[in-house]
């Protein structure tokens, strides 16, 4: 059974977010949010640092504190595909101070891929805003991986299990990634997970590994140094940073689209006009020209928007997931 992974979110104009999370603030007039914050808040990355995940919590940590008036500290705490982190958040005093950068992983697909899953996207946390989203790029070691995407194709569907895939962690949308991507395209290639994806990228770029399903940035400086070559890019159109790779559709996969996002939540239960204020600020960060031009030299879109709207996304993801993942016959403990 074949699945489009297509997810098309459309980054809300900045300066109108902003503006709706203005309005927003100063109808929360209720003491909480005046008093808010009095000590510094954690942002918990379910990831290692180096990859995207760490340097976009790190840009809107900085602009966040600025507008806050207190520090917003930065804490990495991987394994298992961002979940270990994600439950560390869920876990924490519902007040508003414990944040989780939250991925399509952690939010949309972990439901369907851990059955034992120790929180719930919709009931352990209060969606604050979407940061950002950005399409796939899939990218190969240049020596282990010669020619173009179906030529590797071609070679996969000769030597079953000869090649493999590096991922962010077993579960995680890099893997899923890398199983729609057999799926699709008729190879086996293997699974090899990592704790993130800059080790991934590392072993990739020094043929460790053969090839990777992520975000441009994961591996941006290894194309750069002339490491690792991008096969395709999983998007409707070409990528302005890689004019001269093909898309996946010119590529011959035209199926396999596929984009993924980061979030800002916080733990279920902290108060709405605490979650307005944190949105606001949000919104004014990403409204910056620097955090925009950080952001776009990362590879990735900047979003914006209500809580309701990252909710209503959150959501969709949670229910489409489960039939894919079910075909790629992936579950783990």
């Amino acid at each position: 059974m074949k699945f489009s992974t297509h997810t098309h979110v459309r980054p809300l104009n900045t300066a109108t977010a902003a503006a709706l999370a203005t309005v927003a603030l100063l109808a929360a007039t209720q003491p909480q949010a005046q008093s808010f914050p009095s000590k510094p808040l954690r942002l918990i990355v379910a990831f290692v640092p180096g990859g995207p995940t760490d340097i976009v919590a790190r840009v809107v940590a900085g602009k966040m504190s600025e507008g806050l008036g207190q520090q917003v500290l930065v804490e990495n705490r991987g394994g298992a595909g961002g979940t270990v982190g994600a439950d560390v958040a869920a876990k924490s005093p519902g007040d508003g101070y414990t944040l989780l950068l939250g991925t399509i992983s952690i939010l949309g697909v972990a439901p369907s891929v851990y059955p034992n899953l120790p929180y719930d996207p919709r009931k352990s946390f209060a969606p604050v805003s979407l940061l950002t989203n950005a399409y796939f790029v899939i990218g190969a070691n240049n020596t282990a991986v010669p020619g173009t995407l179906q030529e590797f194709i071609a070679q996969a569907k000769a030597s079953p299990g000869k090649f493999n895939f590096a991922s962010n962690g077993a579960g995680n949308i890099t893997h899923i990634a890398g199983e729609l991507f057999n799926n699709m395209a008729g190879t086996k290639i293997v699974h090899i997970p990592y704790k993130g994806s800059a080790p991934a990228a590392v072993d990739v770029a020094a043929g460790r590994a053969h090839i990777q399903f992520d975000v441009l940035t994961a591996f941006q400086q290894h194309i750069a140094a002339g490491n690792l070559k991008a096969l395709a890019v999983a998007a409707p159109k070409r990528d302005p940073k890689l004019p001269n790779v093909p898309t996946t559709a010119e590529a011959g996969l035209p199926a396999f689209v596929l984009s993924a996002w980061f979030g800002l939540v916080a733990t279920a239960g902290s108060p709405e006009p605490v979650i307005r204020r944190l949105n606001a600020e949000v919104n004014k960060g990403l409204a910056a020209n620097d955090v925009r031009e950080t952001i776009a030299k990362l590879g990735l879109e900047s979003a914006g928007g209500t809580p309701e709207q990252f909710a209503a996304l959150i959501a969709y993801e949670n229910e489409r997931w489960p039939a894919i993942v079910k075909a790629a016959g992936i579950k783990l403990d």
